[in-house]
């Protein structure tokens, strides 16, 4: 067995990964070289970054499962792998405290006006200027996975309102007001003072906020994206934001990645800015390691796996206590 790794894994978690699947050889891949050796790999766990001939690894017959180390699967999830045989399981929650902790503090910057203060520091003026609070607003939460759970429970501890919605609207927490099917987006954002979007990047998602979207959001209220940046049609947001219409956005992804130089978005001062940094962490790598030695182990035993995608849909599909049980 040929277990071909591509995230920036150090020694220990390359003798983390030995150990569970002693007699297999293990390859680590960088991205220079990802291209070529997933064609000869029967396991991959990565992401790679880099164009792969996903049509090749499909004829090749080898590869037998893709454990993501990303939670969205746009990366791999190509026509000729969705019909193949080739298992999908995504890393859908390892990461979410530390993306929700990135999506709080968008978020908060926005709420309490740091941009504004930003500039005013340069510009070595101390005055006095309005905010918002984040305490007892209406938020939004589109996407109810890992991620999106696990914001809801701590956007819960700001005493806010809560409405979520998900392709499977199952399972809702307490701390939850409402959770709807993704047909009723348009009755959430019509009440949010607060969006955040936290869903996989799939065809029924590509685009969803555009301009008709935004323009049923409340007038002033605010966008947050840590998802995916194609969720959001980027020309239809800034137009909403010279408008008035939103009032400010927080943005760790956008729709071009890198940001286009020419990009609007980099000009207005109701946009805060990260470089797709949400699920970076010191815990990243350890925590990658313990669930794909997890799912490593569920593999080689024949027992099911975690977070296994319904391809057809792009993401694992939930099912609720009931059902699992």
């Amino acid at each position: 067995m040929r277990i071909v790794l591509c995230y920036p894994l150090e020694k220990r978690h390359y003798d983390q990964i030995a150990a569970v699947a002693p007699t297999a050889e293990l390859i680590d891949a960088p991205q220079q070289r990802i291209a070529d050796e997933i064609l000869r790999a029967d396991i991959f766990c990565g992401h790679a970054k880099v164009p792969i001939d996903w049509e090749a690894v499909v004829r090749g017959g080898r590869l037998r499962w893709i454990q993501s180390s990303a939670a969205g699967l746009d990366h791999c999830l190509v026509p000729s792998v969705v019909d193949s045989d080739i298992i999908i399981t995504s890393a859908s929650g390892v990461l979410a405290d530390q993306v929700t902790e990135h999506a709080l503090a968008l978020a908060c910057g926005l709420t309490r006006s740091l941009p504004v203060f930003f500039r005013a520091q340069q510009a070595r003026e101390f005055i006095r200027r309005p905010t918002r609070d984040l305490h007892h607003s209406t938020v939004g939460i589109v996407g109810l996975g890992g991620v999106g759970r696990r914001l809801a429970e701590v956007l819960s501890l700001f005493k806010t309102r809560i409405l979520a919605t998900d392709m499977f609207p199952v399972d809702k927490p307490d701390f939850v007001e409402a959770l709807w099917p993704a047909d009723r987006l348009d009755e959430l954002l019509a009440q949010v003072d607060i969006l955040f979007l936290t869903a996989p990047l799939t065809p029924q998602t590509r685009g969803m906020i555009d301009r008709r979207a935004l323009a049923k959001m409340k007038l002033g209220s605010i966008l947050i994206n840590v998802a995916r940046g194609p969720l959001v049609v980027e020309a239809d947001l800034v137009a909403a934001l010279k408008s008035g219409q939103l009032a400010a956005a927080g943005l760790d992804v956008t729709e071009e990645e890198p940001l286009s130089l020419a990009s609007a978005l980099w000009d207005l001062p109701s946009v805060i800015l990260t470089p797709h940094v949400g699920g970076q962490s010191r815990l990243r790598i350890d925590q990658m390691t313990d669930f794909f030695c997890d799912n490593l182990e569920r593999y080689l035993a024949g027992r099911p796996l975690r977070n296994m995608v319904d391809k057809k849909l792009g993401f694992p599909r939930r099912m609720s206590a009931g059902a699992a049980g």
